[in-house]
């Protein structure tokens, strides 16, 4: 598969393959460019283009630009046949700082824009509303150069074939380095001489991603070994690649790439069951050394709560700035898990400091929870131009006028210099961007440094925590960065399953846990109320009843894109979560309903695997067969594990049709699973799911709304086991009784002969077999983990 060629680039500068500045940072600054080229000011009165009639943030802050944009469509295609000029397509997102570069230098320009109007048909593509289009023409840039990233430039035939493409042009000649003037001139001058080659190229180009991209698979069963050689194939690689100094698998720039630390936590739970102790510890601290120092870094806003979009260095200092959902979400979970595993505070603090910033900036009235906010804002109000981190950083001396007595103490906890404090790593800042500009940085632990200040730990946090909410109030009067408030499906699909399974597992804390802000304490059922509403949001703004099919997303109404293979499958994921943690039974139904449209739209019935679109819309020329698991995981991974879940939920005759669809689909993907495992973390974690014989299953009958119950439900999820489905049913609910006597009459009949006279009961069912009920958490408690020792004795 093409993916595979692609695939060391990924993985070494991953910064190509994802929403990144860093490779054209650094070519930028040798072109004596700045990383505050973004402007802020306004558009000069010129009329605006087609793309004001737009809902897309990105299409709308290109819609005063003098280039004569078309948004992608009919409109434009037509234009481009009609006039037998080629197309220029630009492919970005609101918050790309290089694609604002590009904006300021090229999009503005009246000379480009001449160039472009009067020679080629010019299209703008936001990449998060139409990620079909964005896939196509990237994985063809990708092809072409080794790797890609945004802003995606490419040069297609009125047809729509590629013909050549890059990422980002400056507008002139320099050091070796064609402009983009220069380029608008030789893909013109092609195109009138070499036009025939050019296009049977682009033909060509697509035939073969076409037949690299759509793999397929014969109906058969899996090998027994698959499951094995992946997982631990996979967490061998990342092992080899690990920073013991800085934490995370890989050399800078870092990202969060939450399915790594996923596969980790799988493979220690497999070896404790195993009775490999000592082996499971050390992958325990692998993720624990990469959580404390990505939370203790300046990836980490200290100020505000959330996660910048990666480190431009190896000390997780210097961040892109930019903060995205679909981390968030994913990274909350991670939190989550390694919580339970631990037990220790600190990172179930960490994830409501995530959730609790989501909560605060990230939600709109309705519930809906936003996509993303920008790396750039103005350093004051009027500025002619937006930089890099304006709103996050700070000088010593506004820390100093802003926390008086204080300011000491904060200033040696977060390493606050008055020269500036970006000299942790000469990849931190090679070009003096932020001199004498702090990015906060805890480089001690808390602990250490009260007992320095002769404080209590206790004492100690109290204080920063009250300096940060002084530094917050301060920071809220800056111009604050942009923020993309589209919302997308799959991103709120991450979001949902975060904010469910919070709302159960943070019971498990200490009730007596004192919070500093920026984490606001809240109780942890408000967390289910927001992916309640979101979910809600979705079903009644992005759902269309009658077809039972989604939008991609939605801005001023939905877009004019369908849902998506990542739509339905992190969406499923997500109602899942919502079902088990919070136990109403329209998730579930909805849930199993996306399930059979996903099928519809996108399962290859004869091939296996998912494609990643419908297919129906003849624009976009490649169906793909998605398996990289990176900044967001794969929808094949997720669809995989969904329908292991459903199938340890529903009765036997749906559960096989489920197993199969994943047996498939995993045979589609064997070779990538045993030869480059590391690039499908969570598909080798579905593999070995597969191959469990029996999942284990937790069903709570009882009265939902009582006490009792919701403590059961808490000590259902005091422990981490990935392996685990959790079926709550209230045998007076007609509605679900109904449900369960349709779908499974084995839950039905557990809730039907559940001792009468109690609130809550749960049966634990492993290995195709039952233990007595319980009726009281300690008694739940102690039996699954009985489980878990029962396992590693075994072994």
């Amino acid at each position: 598969m093409l993916s595979t060629l692609l695939l060391p680039h990924r993985l070494t500068a991953a910064a190509a393959t994802s929403p990144t500045r860093s490779p054209l940072r650094v070519l930028a600054a040798a072109a004596g460019m700045s990383s505050s080229a973004s402007s802020s000011s306004p558009h000069g009165g010129r009329k605006p283009n087609r793309l004001a009639a737009e809902h897309s943030p990105y299409l709308l802050q290109h819609a005063h630009n003098p280039v004569d944009w078309y948004p992608w469509g009919d409109e434009a295609f037509e234009k481009a046949r009609a006039k037998d000029v080629p197309i220029f397509l630009s492919v970005g997102y609101s918050t790309c700082h290089w694609c604002h570069v590009m904006e300021v230098e090229s999009f503005e320009n009246e000379e480009v824009a001449k160039l472009l109007n009067d020679w080629f048909v010019s299209i703008k593509v936001d990449r998060e509303e139409r990620p079909d289009v964005d896939k196509v023409y990237m994985t063809y840039v990708s092809a072409l150069h080794g790797g890609g990233g945004w802003p995606l430039s490419v040069f297609l035939s009125p047809n729509l074939k590629p013909l050549m493409g890059g990422t980002y042009f400056p507008p002139d000649d320099k050091y070796g380095r064609p402009g983009f003037k220069t380029v608008l001139r030789k893909v013109k001058e092609a195109w009138e001489t070499k036009r025939d080659a050019l296009e049977r190229t682009g033909n060509l180009v697509i035939e073969q991603l076409t037949d690299a991209l759509s793999a397929k698979a014969s109906f058969q069963d899996l090998p027994n070994d698959l499951a094995d050689v992946c997982v631990d194939q996979c967490v061998e690689k990342l092992a080899s690649s690990y920073d013991p100094k800085f934490g995370g698998f890989g050399s800078a720039p870092k990202f969060p790439r939450p399915v790594e630390d996923y596969i980790m936590l799988y493979r220690f739970r497999k070896l404790m069951e195993a009775g490999k102790e000592s082996e499971a510890q050390n992958i325990k601290k692998m993720v624990t050394h990469t959580l404390d120092c990505m939370a203790r870094g300046g990836v980490h806003d200290h100020v505000g709560g959330g996660f910048h979009r990666y480190s431009v260095d190896e000390c997780w200092h210097v961040p892109h700035f930019e903060k995205m959902l679909y981390d968030q979400g994913q990274i909350v979970n991670v939190y989550l898990d390694t919580f339970l595993i631990t037990r220790d505070e600190y990172y179930s603090t960490v994830a409501c400091d995530i959730l609790d910033y989501l909560r605060r900036d990230m939600i709109g009235k309705e519930g809906e929870i936003f996509s993303a906010e920008d790396a750039d804002s103005a350093e004051y109000e009027g500025a002619p131009r937006k930089k890099e981190g304006a709103f996050y950083v700070w000088t010593s001396k506004e820390i100093e006028d802003a926390l008086g007595e204080n300011a000491e103490l904060f200033k040696n906890h977060y390493y606050v210099k008055s020269s500036g404090n970006c000299d942790l790593s000469p990849m931190s800042d090679p070009h003096n961007e932020f001199n004498g500009k702090n990015v906060l940085i805890e480089r001690k632990p808390a602990s250490l440094m009260a007992s320095k200040f002769g404080k209590s730990l206790d004492e100690y946090s109290q204080v920063l925590g009250a300096c940060r909410q002084k530094l917050f109030d301060i920071r809220s009067k800056r111009p604050r960065p942009h923020l993309d408030d589209k919302v997308i499906v799959s991103w709120n699909g991450l979001a949902i399953s975060a904010f469910a399974r919070a709302s159960q597992i943070l019971k498990s804390g200490q009730t007596a846990t004192r919070f500093n802000f920026p984490v606001a304490g809240s109780n942890p059922v408000e967390y289910l109320e927001v992916a309640e509403k979101a979910a809600n949001f979705i079903k009644v703004k992005l759902y269309d009843a009658s077809s039972k099919r989604l939008h991609h997303s939605y801005r001023n109404g939905p877009s004019k894109a369908p849902g998506f293979l990542d739509d339905y499958a992190f969406l499923i994921n997500g109602l899942l979560d919502l079902y088990e943690f919070g136990g109403r039974i329209e998730w579930l139904l909805w849930a199993i309903q996306l399930q059979v449209t996903q099928d519809e739209l996108f399962l290859d019935k004869q091939g296996g695997g998912y494609f990643n679109t419908p297919g129906e819309d003849p624009s976009v020329l490649l169906r793909v067969k998605e398996d990289y698991d990176g900044a967001e995981p794969s929808g094949n991974s997720v669809a995989a594990i969904n329908l292991i879940r459903l199938s340890s939920i529903l009765d036997a005759a749906k559960s096989t049709g489920y197993k199969r669809n994943v047996e498939h689909l995993l045979a589609v993907f064997e070779t990538r699973l045993r030869q480059l495992s590391i690039a499908l973390p969570l598909m080798c974690c579905a593999a070995d799911m597969l191959s469990v014989p029996s999942r284990k299953q937790v069903v709570l009958v009882g009265k939902k709304g009582s006490a009792e119950f919701q403590d059961m439900v808490a000590a259902t999820f005091s422990s981490y086991d990935p392996n685990r489905t959790v079926i709550q049913i209230d045998p007076r609910n007609t509605q679900e009784m109904e449900f369960w006597d349709s779908n499974n009459t084995n839950i039905a009949q557990m809730a039907r002969s559940s001792p009468p006279g109690n609130q809550a009961v749960a049966h634990v069912c492993h290995d195709f077999k039952c233990s007595p009920p319980v009726t009281s958490p300690e008694a739940l408690r102690e039996l699954l983990n009985k489980t878990l020792a029962a396992a590693s004795t075994a072994a």
